[in-house]
């Protein structure tokens, strides 16, 4: 609901009595006293309007204006202003400020003008968002990449989390893309126009925590690498969550929170709040069928960054790729495509991994790749691969591959 004012007037008693018409109309005032202690609270997704003052001591309403215009030229400021300042708030419209009132003004007076600023900004908030759908289409399919069961099932499990409202815990190991996936849910969720607050774990104090959620506004608040937070910030942060915070939480996190708790190293209660829904991002060496795949995005990325043709990606580079255990998961092989497209050696992914695991582990992505390609029929994929059926399903069985999870 789009209903709150930043409301800006350096006279406290002229604020306070604002404010108490504002709450009175069901709108949701944020009164401040400067230009500093407003300019924070807006930004290009603010669901609101402005109303200020014109003459304040330091920075006036002025240069709030400018500073709203600069981080969203559709957001509207009002401007308020005494009897001699009416040629300046003339010239403040034609800065572009939405509209001005003279002080002292009627409560219905304020309430019209705001109403229909609320109004304008309803419709520029859900004109952006209905764009950003269309330009986005299916965030999970566009930027989760993969073709494996795995990649489908979370992709799936995506979509799911999204349009539940609960907070969620994602896991999984470092260099899985675990922030992308918290990106993704907040993308596919009913905020997606609202802001998405980025915060690492060890930064959180309770003071950094109370202004991220007055700033989200409805948003996404996305904490990396939560077991990191200190005891006094997770119980600020367990005191906003169960206080109902005007935003949904997501916290990451590479380490086993159940076991953080039951340490004693991480509050119980606000483990247990955070992991109303889970997903687990799963690594790389999981998957690897998902490896060329991903490989040619990175460095069809990194070639376009760089201004440098993209090289070909031969049989030899693929097996050379699969053959890797990948422990920096999807950004080391975004490294390793970088490198690939300035044409580096090699880095050293695959050291202490033995020959026989090298290749078992491209065999094993050359018989996923014909099920697939077969739509799950063993036989056509064992004649693809010139195999007898029998040595066929004989290394289905040894890598524990089911045509079944293949087929359409």
């Amino acid at each position: 609901m789009i209903n709150t004012v930043l409301l800006v007037d350096d006279d406290r008693a002229v604020r306070e009595a604002l404010g108490q018409t504002l709450e009175l109309a069901d709108l949701r005032p944020i009164l401040c006293g400067s230009y500093i202690e407003a300019k924070d609270h807006i930004a290009a997704a603010f669901p609101g309007v402005v109303v200020t003052d014109i003459r304040m001591p330091g920075k006036d309403g002025f240069a709030l204006l400018t500073h709203a215009r600069a981080l969203d030229p559709d957001l509207p400021v009002i401007l308020l202003t005494g009897e001699g300042d009416i040629p300046m708030a003339v010239r403040g419209i034609a800065a572009g400020a939405f509209d001005f009132l003279e002080k002292p003004c009627a409560p219905a007076d304020l309430l019209a003008v705001i109403d229909k600023a609320l109004k304008t900004r309803a419709l520029v908030l859900e004109n952006r968002n209905l764009k950003r759908q269309l330009q986005s289409g299916d965030a999970a399919a566009r930027m989760i990449f993969g073709r494996s069961r795995l990649s489908e099932e979370l992709r799936d499990r995506i979509r799911a989390v999204a349009r539940a409202a609960a907070e969620v815990l994602i896991t999984g190991e470092p260099g899985t893309g675990i922030p992308k996936v918290a990106e993704v849910i907040h993308l596919m969720s009913g905020a997606a126009a609202l802001p998405f607050q980025k915060l690492a774990g060890p930064t959180a104090t309770p003071e950094v925590l109370a202004d991220l959620f007055a700033r989200a506004e409805g948003g996404t608040i996305f904490i990396d690498e939560v077991s990191g937070i200190g005891p006094a910030a997770q119980f600020a942060l367990l005191d906003l969550l169960d206080g109902g915070g005007s935003a949904r939480v997501i916290a990451g996190t590479y380490r086993d929170l159940a076991a953080e708790a039951q340490a004693g190293r991480f509050h119980a209660d606000l483990y247990y709040k955070l992991d109303a829904m889970r997903l687990r991002v799963p690594a790389l060496r999981e998957r690897p069928e998902d490896i060329p795949v991903m490989f040619r995005h990175y460095l069809a990325q990194a070639c376009e960054q760089a201004a440098l043709p993209e090289p070909d990606i031969t049989p030899a580079v693929v097996a050379r790729l699969m053959a890797q255990d990948w422990p920096g998961n999807a950004r080391g092989l975004m490294n390793a495509a970088m490198r690939f497209a300035m044409g580096l050696p090699e880095g050293d992914e695959d050291a202490g991994t033995g020959l026989a695991e090298q290749m078992a582990r491209v065999e094993r992505s050359l018989l996923e790749d014909a099920l697939r390609r077969q739509g799950g029929n063993a036989t056509l994929a064992a004649q693809a691969l010139r195999l007898p059926r029998k040595t066929f399903y004989d290394k289905l069985a040894r890598h524990g591959i089911r045509p079944e999870d293949y087929r359409a």
